[in-house]
């Protein structure tokens, strides 16, 4: 049998090599971060403009193995630690830990930030809103399920704005101190996930009572805290909690996807593939809904989303929210919203930011 220790030398090797790079790399790092500091027009350590580039270079370049997507996970990591040199970056998300809100974030956001959970949604806009988080990762809508309306809400009351955006593939365990299915007496979940795996639990675990809980790292918390309780939440979670894992991707329906957004106070800079959200009041008259409409047919921007939600100010009377192909600075983006401002009771911009694809 041939000999490993070469091998094990030669990684030994490249791996000092690739710690003193990323001591190179973190020096160049500082020094970004203190002219950043220095320019009080720049709030914002975090560039979305950059890090695309950055992304876009290494797949360009990456001769393998490794697929890109392990390029992205590591180069995350890297560039989270990075980040942090720069100075403090603190996340708000709907917790408590093993959330996929908390999962979206730190694929996002890479595991060197600093999370700060929060009981609410309206948790996380407060504390970006009051600068006591840098960023904020919220649940908007789910591939099954539909918006989350108490998000949108949020946007009526809240000066927090949307920086970017997560696409996450959302797989659901059952996950318990239990080593059987015969142990579980409750079953604790969000009322999404309790949803998306339904059918399994009726074929699996009919008898126990399935439990509304706030969030999955709750429901988490509540079976780390009870051996006869499980949860439906993530992997995460489990690994966070101490759990054991009774059923794995227990959710009826492939291509489960969850969309997050990225709150702060800082407009990102614009990338070559973006999004535009918009708030749309509109006037109560027949038509109303196709008035709306035509101008973004006329210009030929494509809408990716639209719902409407009461407006708070008139018994039924609606805002819409929708979100459309393009940045702000777009030429027919700007166009169709100095049209739709003349032509609506009000227009709020939630933000213009990168595209995120499943």
């Amino acid at each position: 049998m041939p000999s490993l220790e070469p091998y094990r030398s030669d990684i030994d090797r490249i791996d000092d090599q690739i710690l003193r790079l990323l001591g190179d790399r973190a020096k160049a790092v500082v020094a970004i971060g203190a002219i950043k500091t220095a320019d009080t027009k720049n709030g914002n350590l975090h560039t979305a403009n950059r890090e695309a580039k950055v992304f876009e270079r290494l797949f360009k370049n990456n001769p393998g193995p490794y697929p890109n997507e392990a390029i992205r996970h590591i180069f995350r990591e890297i560039m989270s630690a990075s980040l942090c040199l720069e100075g403090p970056i603190k996340v708000a998300y709907l917790g408590p830990k093993g959330t996929f809100t908390h999962l979206a974030g730190i694929r996002k956001l890479g595991s060197s930030a600093e999370y700060i959970p929060a009981d609410s949604i309206k948790g996380v806009f407060q504390k970006v809103s009051h600068g006591q988080a840098n960023f904020g990762v919220v649940p908007v809508e789910n591939s099954t399920e539909g918006v989350v309306n108490h998000t949108l809400d949020m946007f009526f009351e809240s000066s927090a704005t949307i920086y970017g955006e997560i696409s996450q593939e959302i797989s659901h365990h059952l996950i318990s101190k239990a080593t059987s299915l015969k142990e579980i007496k409750t079953i604790y979940s969000h009322p999404h996930a309790i949803a998306q795996c339904r059918n399994w639990i009726e074929e699996n675990i009919p008898e126990p009572p399935v439990i509304d809980v706030f969030s999955t790292g709750r429901a988490a918390e509540l079976a780390a805290s009870d051996p006869t309780a499980a949860a439906i939440a993530s992997e995460l979670a489990a690994v966070i909690y101490g759990l054991n894992a009774l059923g794995k991707h227990i959710e009826g329906h492939l291509n489960n996807y969850t969309r997050f957004l990225i709150l702060s106070n800082h407009k990102p800079e614009r990338t070559k593939k973006s999004k535009t959200s918009l708030m749309i009041y509109i006037k109560d008259h027949p038509g109303g809904l196709c008035d709306l409409l035509r101008p973004f047919s006329a210009h030929g921007i494509n809408l990716t989303r639209v719902e409407s939600r009461p407006s708070r100010k008139k018994a039924w009377e609606y805002v819409f929210f929708i979100d459309i192909d393009g940045h702000v600075d777009d030429e027919l983006v700007t166009k169709t919203i100095r049209e739709l401002e003349t032509q609506t009771l009000g227009l709020k911009l939630l933000g213009s930011y990168p595209t995120d694809e499943p």
